[in-house]
């Protein structure tokens, strides 16, 4: 690591963009040298202020070994990366993307939760450069290679897209992996729809199905060649000539998170085998970038293996158990794992009916509570455990009504309804009948259409008498800017809406989902990964 570039800024501070532009005015830090040919010559411009929404990232702090394409899937689960400047020298790179909307999808995610690569923390932040211009040296070229290779939008629409269907293999089996484990790790990239695990060969191995290739293809180019423990556990990932995978059971070796209803199989050993506590160190999935478990799940989840003690190894593995964290409709679920905390909410606008929403996009919310005595905290109960983790990663570090959210694991394993008689004010809500639960009906399409939050919204079930200037006369009436607005060309009940900000779109969905636009249509408002 080259200390000369950064001596002067704090290390381990996670947003970092007042630090990280600490040197800014001492002219263009990352160019002092011309450790990379021509390369030091192109980021003479104007410097903008610290952490300015640009579509060019700056990444820094990277290991010496980095690759090409370990940078650009740090970028690809949040849009197309259109450009790369990689400074090996300095432990640098610069990415650009596509659209200023997945450049801020992307510094927004990574200020909660820090991508680390090979056991190093990766510092993500805005750059003060609105593109790249890179020039024909063989670093460059090296890096518009992978570029082509990687990127969607450089993909030749007369080839196929990859698979949605991934072949996992497990080389090196020292210690057991299950089919938890697997999900934990792979869940980071997209959602997964189906996997069965099987031994072939004499080797462990598993198919895995995204509802999208892009998702199977984020999750290959990090993981493949990665190790769940250190030294062993090496998954090696391929694409499957599958197109899909038929799941006739949920246990151990298969499961369909789209099917909570499928019989278990009478010949399957049960769920709740000690052996099924597996447990794993989270340094696989740290190159992930949906998050590192050991980031996307606080302290509390942290807890002892039942039944798989892990002995020592070089580089103090710290094990994480999965004793059902990532199940569908599997009880009995460990305590604890479907309830969630909020904290840091806004007292004044908070309600139960606001959490149900905006936590309903992740899972079907059963109860919600705002604590009495401390109303800037809430307990939210999903219907699983899987659908907590889905909110929790998603909405950690979200700003609503003006406060950074931060989301953890109840120790509660339900919550309570107020006795007969006693009067909380309204504050706790059943809604464990609501007729607004997106994922109620078994294979629900809205499994494959869980997305981030994010600028963009997408907007369904719109009758034919709306036209665009009354949705963007709806979205615009609580005083948000609306930037963008886009029917889908063959489907005029489907749009997408563009809001000033991630944080206006969360409230604007919070508030419109479920809006009477008459004609017997109540409007679906989710997040949309794509952006106009």
């Amino acid at each position: 690591m080259d200390g000369s570039v950064h001596q002067d800024i704090t290390v381990g501070t996670k947003r970092g963009s007042d630090e990280l532009f600490s040197t800014v005015s001492n002219g263009l830090y990352i160019m002092s040298t011309t450790a990379n040919g021509n390369d030091s010559k192109k980021f003479k411009g104007d410097i903008r202020g610290p952490g300015a929404p640009s579509r060019v990232i700056h990444i820094r702090k990277l290991p010496n070994d980095i690759t090409e394409t370990e940078v650009i899937s740090l970028g690809l689960p949040f849009g197309d990366v259109t450009n790369l400047l990689m400074l090996k020298a300095k432990n640098q790179a610069f990415l650009e993307m596509n659209s200023e909307d997945a450049a801020q999808n992307m510094v927004g995610y990574y200020s909660t939760v820090m991508p680390i690569i090979r056991h190093h923390p990766v510092y993500v932040q805005f750059s003060n450069h609105k593109e790249l211009k890179t020039d024909n040296s063989p670093n460059q070229e090296r890096a518009q290679a992978a570029l082509r290779a990687l990127s969607t939008s450089h993909v030749d629409t007369a080839v196929a897209t990859p698979s949605s269907v991934l072949r996992v293999v497990v080389e090196n089996l020292v210690y057991p992996v299950s089919l938890d484990a697997l999900c934990q790790i792979f869940s980071k990239f997209g959602t997964v729809l189906r996997i069965i695990v099987f031994t072939k060969n004499s080797q462990f191995q598993a198919l895995l199905q995204y509802p999208d290739g892009a998702s199977a293809q984020a999750a290959k180019l990090s993981l493949d060649g990665q190790n769940i423990y250190n030294g062993c556990c090496t998954l090696r990932i391929s694409f499957s000539k599958l197109t899909s995978l038929n799941v006739k059971y949920n246990n151990e070796k298969s499961r369909d998170f789209t099917r909570p209803d499928l019989p278990s199989g009478d010949s399957q050993p049960t769920m709740e085998h000690p052996a099924m506590a597996t447990a794993f160190t989270p340094g696989i999935i740290s190159a992930a970038p949906y998050a590192g478990a050991t980031h996307a799940f606080p302290p509390a989840f942290t807890i002892q293996p039942a039944g798989l003690t892990v002995p020592a190894l070089p580089g103090g593995l710290a094990s994480l158990s999965l004793p059902g964290a990532t199940r569908l409709g599997f009880p009995p679920l460990p305590a604890g794992v479907c309830v969630l905390l909020i904290s840091n909410l806004n007292p004044e606008r908070v309600t139960p009916h606001c959490l149900f929403i905006l936590f309903g996009v992740y899972g079907d919310v059963m109860r919600v509570k705002i604590l009495f005595n401390k109303k800037e905290n809430a307990l939210v109960q999903m219907s699983d455990s899987t659908q907590a983790q889905l909110a929790m990663s998603h909405l950690s570090g979200q700003q609503l009504h003006g406060r950074s959210l931060r989301i953890t694991l109840s120790k509660h394993t339900s919550v309570q309804l107020p006795r007969e008689g006693h009067e909380d004010q309204g504050l706790t809500k059943d809604y464990s009948n609501s007729p607004l639960h997106r994922f109620k009906k078994p294979g629900s399409k809205n499994y494959s259409n869980i997305f981030p939050p994010s600028a963009t919204l997408h907007l369904s079930n719109i009758p034919p008498s709306v036209v665009e200037d009354d949705l963007k006369m709806l979205f615009s009436s609580s005083g948000a800017l609306v930037k963008a607005f886009k029917f889908f060309q063959k489907d005029h009940k489907m749009a997408l809406i563009q809001m000033g900000s991630v944080e206006e779109a969360i409230e604007s969905l919070i508030e419109f989902h479920n809006h009477d636009l008459g004609e017997n249509h109540h409007l679906r408002v989710s997040f949309s990964k794509s952006s106009i």
